[in-house]
């Protein structure tokens, strides 16, 4: 009985850590929002040396960040109020990666490891 409780667990864990595992290879997935209280999360994590893709989407008017600009990776893209842009770049070394708004006034950091 315990010999084939011990297998079933067993089945049942497996494909779930598969699936944890291939997980792992999007973490590079971040989504954001513009808020009243700047992008938020403001500072993120991801692996360097792998594409990230950047999910923003700005839910109020009262802000500057209208669009979001990644200086280092030539980025500079508007942000519709309510409508979700993606933003891929892939980071080149470990270290912090600084976005901001186009008036450079609302900030957020990338960090890369």
């Amino acid at each position: 009985m315990a010999r084939a409780l011990s297998f079933i667990l067993a089945v049942g864990v497996l494909p779930l850590a598969a699936c944890t595992s291939g997980s792992r290879a999007s973490s590079n997935a971040v989504s954001l929002q513009v808020t009243e209280q700047g992008f938020v999360p403001a500072d993120v994590t991801v692996e360097k040396g792998k594409p990230v893709t950047l999910t923003i989407t700005r839910k109020t008017n009262r802000t500057c960040a209208t669009e979001i600009v990644i200086k280092d990776y030539g980025i500079n893209q508007p942000l519709p109020l309510d409508q979700p842009v993606t933003v891929t770049f892939t980071p080149k070394e470990a270290g912090a990666i600084r976005y901001a708004c186009g008036m450079n006034m609302i900030s957020g950091t990338i960090t890369a490891r």
